[in-house]
Formats: C-alpha cells, sequence, structure tokens
C-alpha cells in the first residue's frame, strides 16, 4: 500500500475521486515515483526544455531576512529560511489547467579540467543557472537559489534508529583535535514536537524526522495537503492570489486533507523499510585495497563507516542492527565550489550533510541517467569525489596525487558499496 501512495499519479481537483486529487496548483512531479526513480536518485535534464523538464532536480528559493521579525524567527530556529515573497520556498515549474507554471529552470555549465597523477584529465562540469518564463514577475533582488536532485530512498528508517548521542559523539565544531574536520549537527524545528531538534534528512539536514520529510515533500513538490501539512495550495503565496483561490481536494474522507493520514502513515512505513542491497563483492582484493584508501585519504573522517542502532518499540525492524551508511549525518563546509551560499537552519550556505554512501554502487543500475552531489554536476563517483574542498580539500588531493592502481581501486570500492 505504501509503494501504491509512493507511486501514485495525483490529479487536479476536483475530479471523479476524492482520494487521488488536489495536485498544485503548483507542483514539480504528480507523485513521489515521479523525482525518486525507482526509489533511486534524481537527474539532471539532458536536454532543453520541453524535451527534457527537471521533474527529478528542484530549485529552492529564499531572501536573507528582511526586518525583525523575520530574523527573530530564523533566531529561535523555528524557520530555517525566509520564502522568496512571491514564489515561495522552491519554484514549481508545473501547473494545473487555468494558471501558468512558475518558471523555467536553465542549466549552463563550463568545463574544469582536473589534472591527476600520471597525466591523466578528468574534465568537470560547473553550473550556472538562470530561471526564465517567471509567471508573477520578477524574483527578489536578493533571492538566494539553490539546485537539489533527488536523493535515493534506501535504509532511510535506519539513519532514524540511530541514537542522537552517537551522531553528536562525532561532531567537532571547533576541529579540538586538529584534523581539520569540524562536523556539526544542523538544528531544525520539529512540527510534532513543536521544537528544533536534530536534523537528520535532506541534503542540508533540514528535516528531523523521515515523516517530517515525507509531509514536505508531498505539501510542497506536489501540491498535495495532508494532516501534518495542512495547506492545499501547497506552496503558493499570498501574491499567487489565482491560485489560492483554485479548487482544492481537502475532503473529510481523507481527514479533512488531501491525503490522509492512513496514507501517510503507510507512506511512511514504506520509506522507513526500503532495504539497503547487498554487497556481494564486499570481499573482492580489489575492493579491499580500494577500502584501505578510502581510509588512508581521510575519506572516512566525514563518511562515518558504521552505527549501532538503538532498541525502539515504534521501530522494531530498524532496532539493534549493524549498519554500514558511510555518513556521520553532520554539516561540513565543502568549499566554494559547491557552496550554494543558502542558509538553511544552522547550515551555512558553504555547508552540506554528508550523503551516505550505501547503494551509490547501484546508481547507473537503478537509473541510467542519474548523478551525483547535490545539484548533479558529476557524471561519475571520480567526478563527485574532485568536486570535494573545504574540510574535504587534503582528501581530495591525496586521490589526486596517489597512483592510477590506487584511485582505480578506490572508485571499486565505492562501486562496490
Amino acid at each position: 500500500m505504501g509503494n501504491g501512495i509512493f507511486r501514485k499519479l495525483w490529479v487536479s481537483s476536483p475530479s471523479s475521486t476524492t482520494a487521488s486529487d488536489g495536485l498544485g496548483p503548483l507542483y514539480n512531479a504528480r507523485s513521489c515515483m515521479g523525482c525518486h526513480v525507482r526509489d533511486g536518485r534524481g537527474h539532471t535534464p539532458t536536454g532543453n526544455w520541453p524535451e527534457d523538464n527537471a521533474i527529478s532536480m528542484l530549485m529552492r528559493l529564499s531572501i536573507p531576512p528582511q526586518n525583525e521579525a523575520q530574523q527573530a524567527q530564523l533566531s529561535s530556529g523555528y524557520m530555517g529560511v525566509i520564502p522568496e515573497p512571491t514564489y515561495g520556498g522552491q519554484l514549481q515549474d508545473f501547473a494545473v489547467t487555468g494558471i501558468d507554471a512558475e518558471g523555467r529552470i536553465h542549466t549552463t555549465y563550463t568545463p574544469v579540467t582536473v589534472t591527476l597523477n600520471g597525466g591523466e584529465q578528468v574534465e568537470l562540469r560547473k553550473p550556472e543557472y538562470r530561471v526564465t518564463d517567471l509567471s508573477a514577475g520578477p524574483l527578489h533582488p536578493d533571492t538566494m537559489l539553490s539546485v537539489r536532485i533527488a536523493p535515493p530512498m534506501i535504509g532511510l528508517g535506519l539513519l532514524e534508529a540511530i541514537s542522537e548521542a552517537d551522531i553528536l559523539s562525532w561532531a567537532d565544531p571547533d576541529d579540538a583535535d586538529n584534523n581539520g574536520i569540524s562536523g556539526r549537527p544542523n538544528r531544525v524545528w520539529n512540527v510534532v514536537e513543536n521544537k528544533p531538534t536534530l536534523g537528520r534528512y535532506g541534503w542540508k539536514a533540514g528535516n528531523p524526522t523521515l515523516d517530517q520529510q515525507n509531509n514536505g515533500a508531498f505539501n510542497n513538490d506536489i501540491g498535495i495537503s495532508t494532516p501534518m501539512m495542512q495547506a492545499a495550495y501547497g506552496d503558493c503565496t499570498e501574491a499567487q492570489k489565482v491560485c489560492r483561490e483554485l479548487p482544492d481536494g481537502n475532503t473529510p474522507a481523507q481527514d479533512n486533507a488531501e491525503a490522509s493520514q492512513q496514507m501517510i502513515d503507510w507512506l511512511l512505513f514504506y520509506t522507513s523499510n526500503l532495504a539497503v542491497p547487498v554487497r556481494p563483492d564486499a570481499a573482492k582484493p580489489e575492493v579491499l585495497a580500494g577500502k584501505q584508501v578510502f581510509f588512508d585519504s581521510g575519506c572516512a573522517d566525514c563518511h562515518r563507516p558504521n552505527y549501532q542502532t538503538t532498541t525502539r518499540a515504534d521501530m522494531p525492524e530498524q532496532s539493534d542492527q549493524l549498519i554500514w551508511p558511510y555518513s556521520d549525518l553532520l554539516l561540513h563546509d565543502m568549499g566554494d565550489a559547491l557552496a550554494d551560499n543558502r542558509p538553511e537552519f544552522a547550515a551555512s550556505g558553504r555547508e552540506w550533510r554528508t550523503p551516505p554512501l550505501w547503494g551509490i554502487g547501484y546508481t547507473k543500475t537503478v537509473s541510467e541517467e542519474a548523478h551525483y552531489l547535490h545539484d548533479g554536476r558529476a557524471r561519475t563517483l571520480l567526478e563527485a569525489v574532485l568536486w570535494h574542498g573545504g574540510e574535504a580539500e587534503a582528501a581530495k588531493q591525496k586521490v589526486i596525487a596517489m597512483a592510477k592502481p590506487q584511485r582505480d581501486n578506490l572508485i571499486t570500492f565505492l562501486e562496490s558499496l
């Protein structure tokens, strides 16, 4: 049933069914699976609009605080960003009949060449973004943009079963051990607990629980209201009056929302229990050699290999397991090249949560179009490594300087995960 909710194609209101209407009015996709292709990661457009849209890639929008009230909301932890006043928290490039989509995302890539030890050259692609066809006038002059591709869905319930104390034990915000790594936790607003708690989900750890992540995606990406996120108009702002006046799918049959609590519970069970794939090649000599390179290069200082999950009565399937996500779930400064210059709660414009690496070797098996890093700029795992900077600069330089057989073993190890 949860998989059915994940794959459900929502339609606009009114329709002949109250269980599938309420789409938008503005939206980025009609289903969860539209972005998370086969439960995997998204990709950047490979062509031009409309031949290839940005359906598994979206653009976050926000502005710096404009007054004391907005600054107070940020300081209290109640809000992580101030949405762009006309277009809201993200750009929706689809709309139901009767209104226009908010705009179109265009990406231009500039080649950047990195020369490795031995003379091998790798061409990276540096993205630049612009938005056209804005339907409600120009963006605020101080708008901050951040492009994100959909992350993979595997192992998400297990991440929630890790104790907060265990995650915080790796935090070193002042770099007390002087190793150049200063992971910091993000503190984000927890809708259920009505206070800031530890962030675990999203590219900047902007959501505290998988349930809140699911509800937020329903409301912002598809425009579907839930008992937790009750705005039937989704991300429409007060400036988008027509959008807010269109019919919605809220109905008593769905708990006065468009997606009922039962739907949300099924979806949570599904997204909590998508397993991590087995590693049939883990014991191969070249994989073990690459694992040694991974540790010797300092990659494991952020990509923490393993945890023991806690015992939780509400999460028996995830309890008491030794898991290997290869992430500390903390924020790290990744340097200028990867900076989006857009803060989110405690995360600065240069910081990103360490993404889990489990299953990354199956990326192209799940979807040949899938890309790496938060904005999908990397087409290969080696490209992703070579974009690392900031706290990961030293590790990247070791990869550049190592002999090709070592570098090949490192990639073989990553592909084995």
